[in-house]
């Protein structure tokens, strides 16, 4: 009998099955679940060394040591959700009634040739989702088995607490998988679609950031520092409309995009690097979804503790460096003094400049240095870092509109919080933030045209390489 030997990569292990020509989709699929350690309401996604992804059954290609794939668990928490039974098992029945009919007739009909099309083009729709949902499969507690129907179990709800728990074990676990090349690749271009990921896989790509940097290297951060500190980052961002920690990884992305795309990497030391993408990471931490404005005509606590003086972007830093003070989660523990003041003034800095009360201040500055800028200039560097972060974080509209336009549904819904709120209160609102003045249209091109264009064209005049990627969007929505 003809055996293939795979190997593949398990929960960082490298592992080798063999099995029959004559194995059956559901034999193969055990075997797999067994080396992933897996149970059997697990679904397992097997990707090509390129990043491809393959269907697993029994003609899965022979391989070799040098190209295995990687074998990953993409629902292992997922108790409602598993896979039918009669699917497993449905490639053996076809292999089955086709070996008979063509005892019969000699030939295989083409009513089988395209069942067995349907059937692996189904299959290969399952496996590429992460989550199956869509197909209203729920697991019946009281007959074990699943139905289209049947509602899903009841359950206690997880406690904040628990989520976040269960969101770091998920990413210490997906921490040591190998992230894929073309994966790495997307994610250095400003086009990377956010939406598509969840909350722990986010953190391991933020981890991909930092490593891929050679901050690790240059700063002696050691990686389960790092990844503490990513953790405390997360749960730091609350559970908003908009100033979330999707858009902490959206603006920490586009900063990472950028810095390739210009080829800063080139023009800034590492040390102004890394101060970019950890403020852009930092950015926005604790945000409690009312801005400036309505924390100082509430008169609130941030307002009073800072003197109306940009109250929300200085608590984003002491956030910041109250978790960096942690000896668990401080990645700068192992830097000079000397280094540890220029990072923490300069992450000070690029977050305070965040704050749009001084946007013009800052695009005014930017405009009068550009023509004669200099980037061993230590003003002209200080000030390009501040716009930097500026553009990662209102970047989302020149994103491609299946990513930016549910961004702008988020912000409009925490706009409309405050505007609800300062009504309740007697406070001031302000007329974009009234649900009953501000439509979404209006909203999006007044931000366009009054914000993002007059500063990417800055941007652009000293990096022509940023129009490719951001007009072309801008554009669009403006037609």
């Amino acid at each position: 009998m003809t055996t293939k030997i795979i190997y593949f990569m398990a929960n960082g292990r490298l592992e080798r099955a063999e099995f029959g020509a004559d194995c059956s989709a559901a034999d193969v699929k055990d075997l797999f679940r067994a080396a992933a350690e897996a149970g059997p309401h697990h679904i397992l996604k097997m990707y090509k060394p390129n990043g491809s992804m393959v269907n697993i059954s029994p003609r899965l290609e022979a391989n070799s040591k040098d190209s295995y794939y990687q074998l990953e668990v993409v629902a292992s928490d997922l108790q409602s959700v598993g896979m039918p039974p009669e699917l497993d098992n449905m490639d053996y029945r076809l292999h089955h009634l086709e070996s008979k009919v063509i005892e019969d007739m000699r030939k295989t009909p083409d009513i089988i040739c395209e069942l067995k099309s349907q059937v692996e083009s189904f299959k290969r729709k399952l496996e590429s989702v992460v989550h199956l949902s869509w197909m209203g499969l729920f697991k019946d507690d009281s007959k074990q088995q699943l139905s289209k129907f049947s509602p899903k179990p009841k359950t206690p709800p997880l406690s904040s607490q628990e989520e976040r728990q269960q969101v770091r074990r998920k990413f210490l676990n997906m921490s040591s998988l190998q992230v894929t090349e073309e994966v790495r690749e997307h994610l250095k271009t400003p086009i990377f679609d956010n939406w598509q990921w969840e909350e722990a896989e986010m953190l391991v790509l933020l981890q991909v950031m930092f490593t891929d940097l050679d901050f690790l290297t240059a700063f002696h951060i050691e990686m389960y520092v790092l990844q503490n500190f990513l953790f405390e980052v997360y749960c730091h961002y609350n559970s908003i409309p908009f100033h979330n920690f999707q858009h902490c990884f959206c603006v920490t992305q586009m900063m990472y995009g950028l810095i390739w795309l210009t080829d800063l990497r080139s023009k800034l030391s590492r040390i102004d690097l890394f101060i970019m993408l950890t403020s852009a990471l930092c950015h926005d931490l604790d945000h409690p979804g009312y801005n400036n404005v309505y924390q100082i005509n509430a008169q609130t606590d941030l307002a009073l503790r800072y003197n109306d003086i940009s109250p929300l972007e200085n608590h984003h830093c002491a956030v910041a460096f109250g978790i960096l003070s942690k000896p668990e989660c401080n990645i700068l523990k192992n830097l000079s003094c000397e280094q540890y003041k220029y990072i923490r003034r300069g992450m000070i800095k690029c977050i305070l400049a965040t704050d749009m009360a001084r946007h013009n201040e800052i695009l005014n500055k930017f405009k009068t240095m550009q023509p004669v800028f200099d980037f061993t200039n230590k003003d002209h560097k200080e000030v390009l870092m501040k716009i930097m972060v500026k553009v990662s974080d209102i970047s989302n509209e020149a994103r491609p509109m299946a990513v930016a336009e549910p961004w702008l549904d988020c912000l409009l819904q925490e706009f409309f919080n405050q505007s609800d709120t300062e009504k309740l209160k007697g406070l001031p609102v302000a007329p974009f933030m009234d649900r009953d003045k501000v439509s979404k249209p209006s909203s999006q091109t007044n931000f366009i045209r009054f914000v993002l264009v007059p500063l990417f064209t800055e941007l652009t005049k000293l990096f022509p390489c940023l129009e490719v990627f951001v007009f072309w969007e801008v554009l669009r929505k403006n037609m």
